[in-house]
């Protein structure tokens, strides 16, 4: 059996797998249960357009990773990080309690208010969890490991999203999403009191509680550490990526593709499942070490099947019926798509785990939680963007498929300029090529 998912065997970390996975999953079910929502019952929440309203949800969730990322970062190098999850779990029991009033009530607003704190939430947790890995994991076990988590991670995205919607398009949704939605954050909590000790990177760090100085002494220190800040960069233009694409896989799936809800979690679940391969990929094509020719392997295949997800959902033909997945899946052409959808996710996975492996291994002890908190900056600050330059496109006429060309395009100016700025990937890439 591979290191990787004997892992799974391991108190150290077991408890901590099962953890995350669970507060990956409930983040996804709330928050794809309110998109399903104002997608396609939009009337009954809010008044305003459903495609902007999918746009700016995700960006609402990921706000306060963009404010508040550097503060948690500090947390989670000062204090024993086992304590600060199991605190976690317990704000998200309440957030959840708070969800379930906006569903009785069918208030967007305070909805969009547990989203914001589901947001704060894992802008919590995050700095803890990569840096948790590190402290427990030896060095060959990284790759497998980040590999095991990312796996888990968007299992529990797609579970989350899957039984979101589908819990959304039950006549009596109220009931049965706060019901899931407290249950699964009441396990993840009991689950977190089996995380073994990890005791403080720096206990003796004194706190800056100005979050402005803070995010900018966060990013002046990863910029001063160049192999870091690229990986950063990397790790955050993956997120743009992948924001970009999921944001608009409910639009895709209603107006373009004619579909239903079950069209809408057929996408969602390939593409995750594409990652989850993608993911545990890695240590067997890597063979346990840091491999970094994966990043620019996989940027490869995410511009390639980027490019072809637009020609395969701008000649779609047209159903004057909405059709649901089967009846999608029972015409061979649409297999097309659902390939390069995959195949986006699989090439997703191949370039995000080395790097998350990279910044792990090369950040200082000290500092570990604090450049993931840098990490988590550029990743909001990333989706966020995506989100606006999504709006700014739409305002300028670009339809869905066309918006999936220009982000594919990207990604080489993107994959260029890492390579040309950091030769170790290119080079690496080319060793790895030849290895294969």
């Amino acid at each position: 059996m591979s290191n990787q998912f004997s892992l799974m065997q391991e108190r150290r970390f077991r408890p901590f797998f099962f953890t995350q996975f669970l507060g990956a999953f409930n983040d996804n079910l709330f928050k794809t249960a309110l998109i399903t929502l104002v997608v396609f019952h939009g009337t009954k929440l809010s008044n305003l357009d459903s495609t902007t309203l999918a746009t700016l949800l995700p960006g609402l969730f990921i706000l306060p990773f963009l404010l508040f990322s550097a503060s948690a970062g500090q947390i989670a190098d000062k204090f024993e990080k086992s304590k600060i999850i199991r605190y976690v779990k317990e704000f998200e029991i309440a957030i959840m309690f708070f969800a379930s009033l906006g569903f009785y009530l069918n208030n967007i607003w305070l909805l969009c208010g547990a989203l914001l704190m589901m947001g704060m939430h894992s802008t919590l947790f995050g700095p803890v969890k990569y840096a948790y890995l590190p402290q427990h994991l030896k060095a060959n076990e990284l790759v497998g490991g980040n590999g095991m988590v990312e796996m888990g991670s968007f299992v529990a995205i797609l579970l989350g999203q899957i039984i979101g919607a589908t819990l959304a398009a039950l006549e009596n949704h109220t009931l049965f999403t706060s019901i899931a939605t407290l249950a699964t954050a009441i396990v993840g909590y009991w689950t977190s009191h089996q995380i073994p000790n990890s005791p403080a990177a720096d206990a003796a760090l004194k706190l800056n509680w100005n979050p402005i100085k803070e995010t900018f002494y966060n990013l002046k220190f990863a910029w001063s550490h160049t192999t870091i800040w690229f990986g950063l960069i990397a790790i955050s233009w993956f997120w743009f990526y992948g924001a970009t694409l999921l944001a608009q896989f409910p639009n895709l799936a209603k107006n373009i593709l004619k579909g239903d809800e079950s069209l809408f979690i057929l996408l969602l679940s390939v593409f995750t499942i594409g990652i989850g391969f993608g993911a545990l990929l890695c240590e067997k094509l890597s063979k346990g070490k840091l491999e970094l020719g994966l990043v620019v392997f996989g940027a490869l295949g995410l511009t390639l099947f980027g490019a072809d997800l637009y020609f395969t959902s701008t000649h779609f033909h047209s159903t004057s019926n909405t059709q649901n997945y089967l009846q999608f899946m029972s015409q061979l052409d649409n297999w097309r798509l659902l390939l390069d959808i995959a195949l986006i996710g699989l090439f997703g996975g191949l370039y995000i785990v080395p790097l998350y492996a990279l910044i792990q291994s090369r950040a200082k002890k000290s500092h570990q939680s604090r450049v993931i908190a840098a990490n988590n900056i550029l990743n909001a600050l990333l989706m966020v963007i995506s989100a606006g330059l999504s709006l700014l496109l739409f305002k300028q006429g670009f339809s869905i498929p066309q918006l999936f060309l220009v982000t594919a395009l990207l990604n080489i100016i993107v994959t260029v300029y890492l390579c040309v700025y950091q030769v170790e990937y290119y080079k690496t890439f080319l060793i790895w090529i030849k290895c294969h």
